[in-house]
């Protein structure tokens, strides 16, 4: 009965502030500027398009049969701009399907929630939705063959068929309790997957949900925190989750305000590292600090033999401390972290002295030692909120500590690029880098097929699309 109470207080404590907060944003300061995320680059489609028999360019590798999917921020409804943010707009996932050498079709599809419901004039698709934040926008990945958008801070993950046509808001089938994250690691050896996850009402606790090879949960364990923590990725080493408890934290002024992303940077917050032992309980949890930084995405994790923890990420000096309508950082880099628990310090050392985000690696070597990390540079030096108008791609060798540079040329942007290997058994380097490349000089994207191990030479194929592709946070290549 307790529990059945508190639910229903904390149900009519949400409502409220949801009702002031919507009168207060009808009160926000009129922008004065072309809203970033709006305009230029990031300007929203307007149309699901499908377009088939894709031109190529070069070839593409015989061992690609599957589809390159992203997904990111698209509002299906124009937005106020004084409240937009970039983490809030309505999810539409793109996607490239790919076999026999050939770039069979693109379509890009909005994820059914009530948002583009009401524009499509369409029935919402079965299934339980956040309430706020029900057309997930931040990732899109396939588990168990099956393909769901995610997102983090509560929001409820959503299928999607082969087509990326949606099918229902499905939290695995009924068995996620709680919230879910847009950063799962799968790893290679025990085929779980692993997550660290938050809510916004939940300010005091963040949760480790570890999923089966079947894509159903099978844990959720409550860890302790304060001051509701954005803990936007984690990582995984053999017995260890990581949780990045960093200083941006829900701020209740924000959201009173009107504020569509009620987080900020937080100087009073202790940032710090949890390794938390993945049978654990949440009590037994490792707490280590960390200088404060903040961090969205982390590359490879792994343990030393005499009990450290590696971990590389990129590292933001801060984080939300000017911008409300999105990322704005002065300064980011690539660093490894050496996390000792027993001496209850974290090393930081610098990879790359660069401002970049979105690392990936070869993710078959998840919780083991590894030599490459892939990321996209972002412009340096400036207090900016992310315009995404550098041209380079960045290869970390962290055996060598030298960094090669693919450049795509003036005006074209990369985003998020994944590894592929090119065969269960290959090396590290042996594979390709898939990602997109919005060209602003005629406002065209490309799907584009770099050789991993010939990093800096010319594309082994790339994808000719006849539109641009605003750009979103993540894809993935999910293989038939």
């Amino acid at each position: 009965m307790a529990s059945n109470v508190e639910t229903l207080i904390r149900g009519a404590v949400v409502k409220g502030i949801g009702k002031v907060a919507d009168f207060n944003r009808k009160r926000l300061p009129r922008p004065t500027d072309a809203h970033p995320f709006l305009t230029g680059i990031h300007e929203p489609m307007t149309e699901e398009l499908t377009l088939e028999g894709l031109r190529v360019e070069g070839e593409i590798p015989a061992g690609l049969t599957g589809r390159y999917l992203r997904n990111g921020p698209n509002p299906a409804i124009a937005p106020d701009p004084a409240s937009y943010h970039w983490f809030t707009g309505a999810g539409m996932v793109h996607g490239i399907r790919i076999e026999g050498g050939k770039a069979d079709w693109y379509r890009n599809r909005w994820i059914r929630g009530s948002e583009a419901c009401e524009a499509l004039g369409e029935d919402l698709p079965p299934g339980p939705r956040a309430d706020r934040n029900d057309a997930p926008n931040t990732n899109v990945v396939g588990l168990a063959g099956r393909t769901f958008a995610i997102v983090e801070a509560g929001g409820k993950p959503v299928e999607l068929d082969y087509e990326l046509n949606t099918i229902a808001h499905n939290p695995f089938d009924g068995t996620l309790v709680g919230a879910y994250t847009a950063h799962p690691h799968h790893d290679p050896v025990t085929d779980e997957v692993h997550a660290i996850t938050y809510r916004g009402d939940e300010p005091n606790k963040v949760w480790h949900v570890v999923m089966d090879s079947n894509a159903h949960v099978i844990r959720e364990e409550a860890v302790a925190v304060s001051d509701g923590p954005s803990v936007h990725d984690c990582a995984i080493t053999e017995n260890y989750a990581l949780v990045f408890d960093l200083p941006v934290t829900f701020s209740m002024k924000m959201l009173l305000a009107g504020y569509r992303f009620p987080y900020a940077w937080n100087d009073a917050h202790p940032a710090r590292v949890g390794l938390l032992p993945r049978k654990g309980s949440g009590d037994s949890i490792v707490w280590v600090p960390v200088e404060p930084c903040y961090v969205f995405h982390p590359a490879n994790a792994y343990e030393t033999a005499d009990g450290k923890v590696i971990v590389d990420v990129v590292a933001h000096e801060t984080m939300f401390a000017e911008s409300k309508r999105g990322p704005d950082s002065q300064k980011s880099r690539m660093e490894r972290w050496t996390i000792d628990p027993v001496a209850g310090t974290t090393t930081r050392t610098v990879i790359h002295d660069h401002a970049q985000e979105f690392p990936r690696y070869d993710e078959r070597l998840t919780t083991k030692p590894y030599r490459y990390a892939y990321s996209i540079a972002l412009p340096d030096g400036e207090n900016v909120e992310w315009a995404l108008a550098e041209t380079r791609l960045f290869k970390h060798d962290l055996g060598s500590g030298s960094t090669a540079i693919h450049d795509f040329g003036p005006g074209r942007h990369p985003g998020e690029f994944v590894f592929v290997p090119r065969s269960e058994s290959s090396a590290e380097d042996d594979g390709w880098l898939i990602g997109l490349v919005v060209n602003m000089n005629d406002e065209t994207t490309a799907l584009v097929i770099l050789n991993a191990d010939n990093f800096t030479g010319s594309p082994q194929a790339v994808v000719h699309l006849p539109h641009r592709v605003p750009p979103g946070f993540h894809g993935n290549w999910v293989a038939d």
